[in-house]
């Protein structure tokens, strides 16, 4: 189960050198948020092509090791999504944004 939680907190983590704004910067811009589904969303309704790529390719990583912790398990993906979807949540810090109750809010 430990390792679960710590496979769930790495690919939190996960972002590509490749894009113009890392997922901190992009976090602490408030430019992008953490919802209870366990992905990334763009804060606002019209992100930049960088920002939209940055979400789509960590999205796409998240939800591949979802996937395997689900398989692993012997689980749905939906259940992996929402413990991560809490964890990630709670792990953000103050002053970042986090979607709840379909709103966005800063933590």
């Amino acid at each position: 189960m430990k390792k679960i939680f710590v496979a769930i907190i790495l690919s939190f983590f996960l972002s590509s050198a490749a894009w113009a704004i890392s997922l901190p910067d992009a976090k602490a811009q408030k430019l992008v948020g953490e919802t209870p589904s366990g992905y990334l969303e763009a804060v606002s309704g019209s992100p930049s092509a960088d920002v939209k790529a940055l979400v789509d390719d960590i999205n796409s990583k998240r939800r591949d090791e979802y996937k395997k912790i689900a398989d692993k398990n012997k689980t749905k993906i939906a259940a992996v999504e929402a413990l991560a979807g809490s964890k990630a949540i709670e792990k953000t810090p103050a002053g970042q944004y986090v979607k709840k109750g379909g709103n966005w809010v800063v933590k």
